[in-house]
């Protein structure tokens, strides 16, 4: 399977989840370390989109075609799993303690979740520090450029 990631390009590269370990987000408390991925260049364009302020155009981003190979057991977690207020914004604890949860135990690499931006789609959130975690491959990493109509409304 072929996951994707946007991100700033000093960071393209780097699959250690650090930014996400030192902000936290929807689906990890700060601390724990998590890439975040999606099944489509689209959604990781509106994830994007959707945590930048009207009028500033991303700049200088790439995405990152990433393999998640066949045989890697992905957890998945479906809407009836999840509190009522998954999707609200400011995400909610409820939805980190599923992340932080899905590291400390460490039985699977990648874990499948609903994205919160557009139904029906998915993310893949990676775990770094999984021991079968060099079983990821990045496959391409190419420079990316923003429609600017996403954002100077």
């Amino acid at each position: 399977m072929i996951v994707f990631r946007l991100s700033k390009a000093e960071f393209a590269n780097d699959l250690s989840g650090k930014g996400a370990e030192k902000s936290g987000g929807r689906w990890n408390s700060k601390g724990i370390a998590l890439v975040y991925t999606s099944d489509s260049r689209a959604l990781c364009t509106t994830e994007i989109a959707a945590h930048t302020p009207l009028g500033i155009l991303p700049t200088n981003y790439k995405i990152v075609s990433i393999e998640i190979p066949e045989i890697v057991l992905i957890q998945k977690v479906d809407n009836k799993q999840l509190p009522l207020n998954w999707r609200s914004f400011p995400h909610s604890y409820s939805t980190q303690q599923i992340g932080n949860s899905f590291v400390k135990d460490g039985k699977f690499l990648v874990l499948k979740i609903p994205s919160a931006i557009v139904e029906g789609e998915f993310n893949y959130l990676i775990n770094p520090k999984h021991k079968d975690f060099m079983k990821i491959k990045i496959l391409l990493t190419l420079s990316f450029n923003f429609d600017e109509r996403l954002f100077l409304k």
